[in-house]
């Protein structure tokens, strides 16, 4: 892994490109109210069979306990700041995987995308009756805009992004602090399993959607690692036998 540290610009520029991409083909899927609550539905089914249909319990655990609800709104509206902050830890700390790490992220969002496309799925909220929009019931930020957007149509439950954000996190720091503090590394899974429980709790995903945010991840690992071999033989291949 090279241990040279990217220009802070570049990584910028790439960042935010690579992300707001991501939104922009992303609010391109998922707009059919009518087939994304049938996707639902048949998830729920295969969840019934297999007896996980636990969001509409989870969620109103969470109604009768409100002290938690401010804790989970925060955690569910503002997971982009652990994002930001473990990419700046890596890049001034841990610089020797940044690189691969944030390849594995940006491959991620993108490989969600044919999900989104093929898959529309409509959030518990929108799709399980009498499940309370708990983000929309008691939004941190109290205007109408925001108000509007935890209410505004979004049927692409299926991976969830929010856990799947957080299990790159964990992945990332786990691999920075792996080869010298092993037992620290493993204490970073516990930020995607916190997101497990505020996402099912809220009413924003199921427990299959979880499970397609491990698989996205799991995913987006191999990918990156496959490219890398890939372009790593690159140039060998160019190379005579000689030289």
């Amino acid at each position: 892994m090279s241990r040279r540290r990217p220009a802070v610009l570049v990584e910028l520029l790439l960042l935010t490109a690579g992300i707001v991409l991501f939104l922009r083909l992303r609010a391109l899927t998922g707009t059919s109210r009518t087939a994304a609550t049938a996707d639902a539905h048949h998830l729920r089914s295969i969840e019934d069979r297999g007896h996980l249909d636990i969001e509409p319990a989870t969620n109103r655990w969470l109604t009768d306990h409100p002290a938690l609800i401010p804790p989970a709104v925060y955690v569910y509206r503002l997971y982009y700041l652990v994002l930001l902050g473990v990419l700046v830890w890596l890049y001034v700390r841990h610089r020797e995987v940044y690189r691969p790490v944030r390849r594995t992220l940006l491959v991620m969002l993108f490989l969600a995308l044919p999900v989104f496309w093929a898959w529309p799925v409509s959030p518990p909220r929108f799709a399980a009756p009498g499940t309370v929009d708990v983000v929309a019931e008691h939004d941190i930020v109290r205007d109408t805009a925001a108000h509007d957007l935890a209410r505004s149509p979004n049927f692409l439950a299926m991976p969830s992004m929010h856990v799947a954000w957080a299990a790159w996190c964990a992945y990332a720091v786990w691999t920075a602090l792996r080869p010298g503090h092993p037992r620290a590394a493993l204490l970073a899974w516990g930020w995607p399993l916190l997101m497990t429980a505020v996402v099912l709790t809220t009413g924003n995903h199921y427990v299959l959607d979880v499970v397609g945010s491990a698989v996205l991840l799991a995913a987006a690992v191999a990918a990156t690692r496959l490219l890398s071999a890939i372009f790593a033989r690159a140039p060998l291949a160019g190379r005579s036998p000689a030289a």
